[in-house]
């Protein structure tokens, strides 16, 4: 009965939100939408339809599974997540890094969303600064790198008339974390950037269905898109941008409010549209957002000269991908990233150089000569390299007149810096309404609807590169310095600038000198080459190269089983293998031991022959010779030792002076020293008799001090005969490797490992106790000699 009640109630909510949504759709098929009464009732309806509570959409998936991993994440994010986490903070990565990083992209920045409110983020970090009026952030400066922090109170303020009906909504078996992040992520623009991602637990939080969005790359807005759109109407720059940028379709929904909605953009802050192009323009995908602005009917309110151009040559030629403006982009596309971007300066010349050419086609090797002279440096090397590798890989039409290569220095320095002047002119339809109505007379009748988003000071930027007086600088190295071309650095903007048009007009292949410059070609992982048919299609803008696949949400649990199945398999197998190595190994092992056996029983098992006999036989006299004198050597070895140290101790006890005459001479000395003497003593005048014995004194000293310098001197020499004698014993002693090679072998043959030790601890000979009885005779004569 409860199962029962709930569901009708649950019916007679729904019955009740939908009778009034028929009304107000009955009603706008009748009136219209100019009844005031009307569209608050639309509105009021389809904001509440927005904040309907669907918990069917919410999912919490493993990171993990779709290969994000800490490493992923820079240190400086990281670290502004881990501060707010450490002071007791909710913190999440959120938007489109998010999105990024499950598509296996590098992200062009990390956001981060945290529950403290701004003045507590502030207070975290050194240098933290809260900018923004409608929509406060905080920017946080950490390790080189700028991260927006976002609150959540902050989103909280912008839908306090919501926050009722939330409430009311809300079930109480809700989480208030769930109820949060599902809040905040209704407030976001699409579907793929209202994911939150938890590092610290590894886990992302989807309450809209963004995850299958992004699966199935697919752009949609959370609530209806006019409304979105209307809303916030910057939100149609940003689809297009990302959709341009990762080649996501885009919905009907979404389509039909774009086409509706265009013209609000005008109402855009200037600074904020420059921001969007740029996004769109330096980032590496140029050439597919270009043909969305121009499908979407965007272009001509920001670049009107150019959609008039790709309008005209669609007419013309049936691929686009064939015009020199579209090959421009992609050239540009080639060698700027979303990690690797350009300044803006860069695509303000480079779509003014294709505006001149356009008003006034050039010579093809005029063009070569420009481009070279910018990506060389130097008028001299410029020309050069124009000359030696101009060519043309197929016809630009209206750009390039024709191709004549005979021309003289002086002739094409006067065609190169009229060139020149014709792109700064150019440079200023993109600053001043009044040169750009000039220009687009060449397509369009007057009166002229000039928008203008690029300010002066771009503009002069960007003028300063087409100064060919300028160009004296010598490049050293002929790859891009990025951390200089963000900047806006004049020279190398200039040497990519000059780099994009020489590969545009080689077909990409430019080879100078010894300086190849097809190996600098930069790798996008984006690759973009889209067409204008292909955008009619489907809306699919760019070629994918590689797609990060993302299952659905069922087919996640079927191939987690799947994988466990495999791991099982995996490990089972990889036992088997195991076990089998093992045996194999011990098969190996134990038919080497046999073979080594074999080998041994062949050598030393086989019968004796009478010559083999007879050698076993000599081989043992030769081994009980050498054992004799080794035994012998031995015991010299050690009465030498024994005699030594005795000698040694005689002779210290000798070289050891008396004590009386030693007291003798210490008094001498202090007879010298008469400073702590009395004077009756040592200064009366000396007696005959102790002249004497001072005499006699001395030279007793004298003597004994010769004679110990002799004993130190002969304790020495000693010394060294000794160690030579012990040296060249031990050499004696040291056996033949072959011989003893040999005898080890005859041993194990005739089995002498039981022969008893008498043989080699017999009593000395007769001959050895002559040597000793010698020895110690020579050693008594020393000592008396000593002595």
């Amino acid at each position: 009965m409860t199962i029962l009640q709930r569901g009708k109630t649950h019916l007679i909510s729904r019955l009740k939100f939908l009778t009034p949504l028929q009304r107000f759709n009955h009603t706008l098929t009748k009136e219209g939408l100019k009844s005031p009464v009307c569209h608050e009732m639309g509105r009021d309806l389809l904001a509440q339809q927005r904040y309907v509570v669907d918990r069917s959409k919410w999912r919490k998936v493993n990171a993990r599974y779709h290969g994000i991993t800490r490493s992923m994440i820079p240190d400086a994010p990281w670290t502004v997540l881990k501060v707010l986490r450490v002071g007791g903070f909710e913190a999440y990565l959120v938007g489109g890094c998010v999105r990024d990083l499950l598509l296996n992209r590098v992200p062009k920045d990390f956001d981060v969303i945290t529950t403290a409110n701004l003045q507590q983020i502030k207070k975290k970090f050194h240098r933290a600064l809260i900018v923004g009026r409608r929509f406060p952030i905080c920017i946080v400066h950490v390790k080189g790198s700028v991260i927006e922090v976002s609150s959540f109170e902050t989103s909280a303020q912008q839908c306090q008339e919501k926050e009722k009906v939330l409430l009311s909504q809300m079930q109480r078996s809700c989480d208030e974390k769930d109820f949060l992040l599902w809040k905040n992520s209704m407030q976001r623009d699409f579907t793929i950037n209202s994911l939150f991602f938890d590092p610290f637990m590894n886990r992302i939080y989807d309450y809209a269905n963004g995850m299958e969005d992004v699966r199935s790359l697919k752009l949609q807005t959370l609530i209806p898109a006019r409304l979105s759109f209307q809303e916030d109407c910057a939100r149609i720059l940003r689809g297009i941008r990302i959709a341009g940028r990762l080649g996501l379709s885009i919905s009907k929904d979404t389509e039909t409010a774009i086409c509706k909605l265009q013209s609000s953009v005008k109402s855009l802050n200037k600074n904020r549209i420059k921001m969007e192009l740029n996004y769109m323009l330096s980032y590496g995908a140029a050439e597919s957002t270009i043909l969305l602005l121009q499908r979407f009917h965007l272009l001509k309110i920001f670049l009107p000269f150019h959609a008039a151009y790709l309008h005209e040559q669609t007419d013309e030629v049936s691929a686009q991908g064939s015009t020199m403006l579209m090959k421009l982009l992609y050239s540009l596309d080639k060698m700027v990233s979303s990690d690797q971007p350009c300044d803006c300066s860069l695509w303000v010349g480079l779509l003014a150089f294709h505006q001149a050419l356009v008003l006034n086609p050039q010579d093809a090797f005029v063009i070569w000569a420009f481009a070279s002279i910018l990506y060389c440096g130097t008028w001299q090397e410029g020309v050069k390299f124009a000359r030696e590798n101009a060519k043309v890989e197929g016809r630009f039409v209206p750009e390039i007149s024709g191709f004549s290569e005979i021309k003289s220095d002086e002739k094409l320095a006067e065609e190169v810096s009229q060139l020149a002047s014709l792109v700064q002119d150019a440079v200023n339809a993109f600053t001043d309404e009044i040169s750009l109505s000039e220009s687009l007379s060449r397509y369009l009748d007057p009166p002229f609807d000039a928008f203008v988003f690029v300010s002066k000071k771009i503009g002069e930027h960007a003028t300063l590169l087409f100064h060919m007086q300028s160009c004296e600088y010598r490049r050293e190295s002929f790859k891009i310095d990025y951390d200089l071309l963000v900047k806006g650095d004049l020279y190398e903007t200039r040497f990519v600038l000059g780099k994009v048009i020489l590969k545009t007009l080689s077909g990409g292949l430019v080879q100078g000198g010894k300086e190849i410059i097809k190996e600098e070609l930069k790798v996008v992982k984006e690759n973009h080459e889209p067409t204008l048919s292909d955008l009619a299609k489907d809306g699919r803008v760019v070629k994918k190269v590689k797609e990060h696949v993302l299952l659905s949400f069922d087919e996640q649990k079927i191939e987690k089983v799947k994988q466990k199945e495999k791991v099982k398999m995996k490990c089972s197998s990889e036992q088997n293998i195991n076990s089998m190595k093992e045996k194999v190994v011990l098969k190996d092992a134990s038919m080497e031991i046999a073979k080594k056996q074999r080998k041994v029983e062949e050598k030393f098992c086989s019968p004796l022959q009478e010559s083999d006999k007879k050698e076993v036989v000599v081989g043992d006299e030769e081994h009980q010779h050498r054992a004799k004198k080794h035994r012998k050597m031995v015991e010299k070895v050690k009465r030498h030792e024994i005699c030594y140290k005795e000698t040694i101790n005689s002779m210290k006890e000798e070289v050891v002076l008396q004590d009386a005459p030693m007291e003798i001479a210490k008094e001498q000395r202090k007879v010298v020293d008469t400073r702590q003497v009395s004077e009756e003593k040592f200064h009366s005048p000396l007696q005959e008799s102790d002249k004497k014995q001072v005499a006699v004194g001395n030279e007793e000293h004298r003597h004994r001090a010769k004679k110990h310098r002799k004993m130190v001197e002969k304790v020495k020499h000693h010394k060294l005969c000794y160690k030579e004698t012990i040296n060249s014993m031990k050499e004696e002693l040291v056996l033949k490797d072959a011989p003893m090679e040999i005898a080890k072998m005859q041993r194990t043959v005739v089995d002498t490992s039981q022969v008893s030790e008498e043989k080699f601890h017999s009593p000395p000979q007769e001959s050895d106790k002559k040597q000793e009885s010698t020895r110690s005779y020579v050693i008594k004569k020393r000592k008396s000699h000593l002595m």
